[in-house]
This record gives C-alpha cells, structure tokens and sequence, in this order.
C-alpha cells in the first residue's frame, strides 16, 4: 500500500521533493509580477523612470526575497487572472479590489489600501445625492470600473438608471471628460479621484456607490500552495509595522489632505496659457544637466510663476529667481534672458546636489539640494546636525525637515555654525515644488511612454 502511494505523493504540493511556489522563485532568482498602467499603479515616463505605488510596493518585497523584480503588463481583471492561471506571472499587483465570491481563482494578501466607488461630477453642475438623482442623463463607467455584481444590483434597483459602459476607456478618461464638460457623471474608485483632482480641479465625489473594498495582491489559487502568500502577508505586517507603508502612500497621495482648488485652478492655466513657450528651456536645460525637466520647471513655478521678467525687492531676478551673486557664480550675464536663466538655475542646482553627501540617496538627495537653493548649503547642514542630535538619521529629508524650523529658535542655531535662518521657508519651498512636480508629471502624462516594460539587462 505504500509503494502505490508514493507516486502519487510525488504529485502532490507540498510532498517530499516538490519545491514550494517561493522556492521556485528564489530559484530562478526572479519575482514575475503583472500589473497596469496607471498613476495608481505603475507608469513610466519619458525618462523611463518607473513610478507608482504597486510599483514601489514590489520592488521592496522582491528586494525583500532576494530576486529580480520582472514587470508585465495586462489590460484588465480577465488577462491578470489567466496569466496567474497559467503561470505567467507569479503574483498580481494591479490595484485588484478583493472579492468574497466563493468561486473566485484568486487568493489575496492583506488589504493595504481602502477604496470606495464614486459617482463624480464637475463643479458647478447639479450634483446628484443617489442614483435616482441622475436620470434623464446617463452615468459613465469604464471597463472594470464596477463588478459584476454591481452593475447588476444598480440596474435592478435603478431601473430608470442609464447606464453607458465604455469598453474601450478607462476610467481616467472618463474623469477628464468630466473635467471638461463632455460628459457630466462617471463612476471612479476614490483613490483615483484623489489623484486626479492635482490635474483635474474642478472634479468632485458626488457620493460613494459602493461600501469601502480593500486593495491587495493576488496570487493564483490554481498554484496550490500559500507559501508566496505567507510571504505577501510577512512583508506586508512588517512594512505596516514599520512605518513604510504609510509613508509610500502619502508619497502616492501627497496632496491628498490638503488641496488647494484657487492654486491647482491657477497653477493648469499657467501650464496651457504660459509653459508651451518655456518648456523647450527647461527640456535643454534638463538634458544637459541631467534633471527631469519637470523638476527645473516647478522651481521656476515656484519661483517666478514663469514669469520672464520677474523681479524682488531683493533684487533676484528672472524665471529662475537668481541674486547677482549666484548668477556669477554659474557664469550668467542676463538674469533676465530665459534661456540663461533657466541654464543658469539647473547649474547651480546642479553644483549642489553635487554638495550632497553620496551615501543620501535619491529622492532625499534632490530635497536636500533644494532646501539648500532656498536658505543655503550651510544652514542646511546645521538642520542636518540638529537631526542627528536629536536621534534621527541626517540622511532623510522627512527627519531633516523637522529640524530646520528649529533654525529660528535661540536655544537651536546658537550652538550652530552659520545661526539663526528663517527654516520655516526651505520646507514650505521644497513641499511646494514637489506639489508643483506631481502635478506637471499628471499633466504630461501623456508623455509618459508607451507603456510598455523596458527590458530587464
């Protein structure tokens, strides 16, 4: 009886010889996730730099297991399914909300991120309380925008509910034709939404038409064993446990507690009316300096609202905003040309990321250099003594930016080398940029590839 058990065995998961799911992958030495495009997600830009919060997500836990982080892209639920079925892909992170269906192929890890399903519209127009508000006129969804299920109790309990499904648009398409008029009522998972009011102000959540549903990673349950999944569950409870977590979504939603529709509303027309003409400056500029050209142009914003001839009754002067001393120091003679200015902004910029100790590593290394455009290299060196006196690390912008308000206080820059300086200002000036950024990186994204997943060398 025994003999004639064993081969079977030998086919079971987890018997004797058979390698578990994670096993396999710290085999081959590479994690294989599929996602979607998406600034919720993961995009690219035209820098192939990749970005987005499921992106960052598993990066660290491939970090996390040892192995390659391989990307592929899928256009919605039904695709992400069948390559986790087939073994394309060993895990999804793909913003899938959770499903409770008994028959669902997906097994889940912890819900890191909560989102609700909202009717939008545009600012100004009727906003609806229910879905019995918005007949005569139609309500918008894009693709997987709603389960199945959801669309089928709307229907039943709206019969008069004119429901039109986009299959070829997604839902931040939708947002933008709302945005714009073209359309007046669209369904969009909350999170969504957030993000797109930095480019698209005039948009507001009418009411939440779904319960909150969790977001998380999936695995195949055809695979058979749970052992990636404890891992999901292990990396997750210690990213949440540590703080990291929180911090990679405030990163994802930076301005999410606090915007400000009168500046988003003035920033995007600038950015119509104004940038078209200055954007081959900060794109020169960028290229020869080796910055994002979005990063130049939201110092600028910051600085001058792209205003050419912009002057200060401190006498800096320019788009960028350069004082005398530093015009000659990066070798500018017309403060006011914009050409030399922006030039002359991204050398000096450029000179002090340079200053920037090598062990800070990068976004905290472009912080710091603009913390130090703003109130000095000095003063910024004494926040980052403060810092390290007060038991946090000097090589984080997050701590650092703590301590520089302390510059204003006695007891504080007396005891440092370059004193009292107003630290208040380089905090506010870097956060204000960094909104300035995200929103021209929403603008442009357009510009951002073309999606596809650059080869791994």
């Amino acid at each position: 009886m025994i003999i004639l058990l064993l081969p079977a065995c030998l086919l079971l998961p987890g018997c004797a010889g058979e390698k578990s799911h994670l096993e396999q992958i710290r085999e081959r030495g590479a994690l294989h996730v599929v996602t979607k495009s998406g600034p919720t997600t993961y995009q690219r830009n035209d820098r192939e730099e990749e970005r987005g919060l499921e992106y960052e997500l598993v990066r660290l836990f491939a970090a996390s297991l040892g192995v390659d982080l391989k990307l592929s892209l899928a256009a919605g639920r039904e695709e992400i399914t069948d390559m986790l079925a087939t073994g394309q892909a060993d895990l999804a992170a793909a913003g899938l909300p959770r499903t409770f269906r008994p028959d669902d192929p997906l097994v889940y890890g912890p819900g890191f991120q909560w989102v609700t399903r909202q009717v939008v519209y545009r600012y100004g127009y009727i906003r609806p309380s229910s879905p019995a508000d918005i007949p005569p006129h139609k309500l918008h969804v894009a693709r997987n925008a709603l389960a199945p299920e959801d669309l089928e109790r709307l229907r039943f309990r709206y019969p008069d509910l004119n429901l039109v499904l986009h299959e070829d648009k997604s839902s931040l398409e939708l947002l933008e034709m709302v945005e714009y008029g073209k359309i007046l009522y669209a369904v969009a998972a909350s999170n969504e939404v957030v993000w797109s009011r930095i480019s698209l102000p005039e948009l507001r959540a009418a009411f939440d038409l779904t319960s909150p549903e969790p977001l998380g990673w999936a695995v195949g349950r055809s695979r058979g064993d749970d052992s990636l999944v404890r891992a999901i569950r292990e990396f997750h409870d210690r990213i949440r446990n540590s703080g990291q977590l929180a911090g990679l979504l405030e990163q994802a939603y930076p301005f999410a507690d606090s915007f400000d529709y009168v500046e988003a509303r003035s920033f995007i027309d600038r950015y119509n009316e104004v940038l078209p003409e200055l954007k081959p400056y900060f794109m020169s500029a960028a290229d020869e300096f080796g910055f994002d050209w979005r990063l130049l142009a939201a110092i600028s914003y910051q600085e001058s609202h792209w205003k050419k001839a912009a002057r200060s009754p401190t006498g800096v002067r320019g788009l960028m905003m350069l004082t005398q001393q530093t015009a000659r120091q990066v070798g500018i003679s017309d403060r006011l040309d914009p050409v030399l200015s922006v030039h002359g902004g991204a050398r000096y910029l450029f000179t002090l990321v340079d200053k920037i100790p090598q062990r800070v590593s990068e976004p905290d290394r472009t912080w710091f250099a603009l913390a130090s455009y703003n109130v000095g290299f000095g003063h910024l060196e004494d926040a980052r003594v403060i810092t390290q006196e007060n038991g946090s690390d000097p090589d984080i912008w997050s701590d650092v930016k703590k301590s520089l308000p302390l510059l204003t206080e006695h007891k504080w820059y007396s005891r440092t080398r370059f004193g009292y300086a107003r630290g208040h200002e380089p905090v506010k000036f870097v956060e204000n940029i960094r909104r300035y950024q995200v929103m021209l990186e929403h603008l442009t994204y357009g510009d951002a590839g073309t999606g596809t997943i650059p080869q791994q060398q």
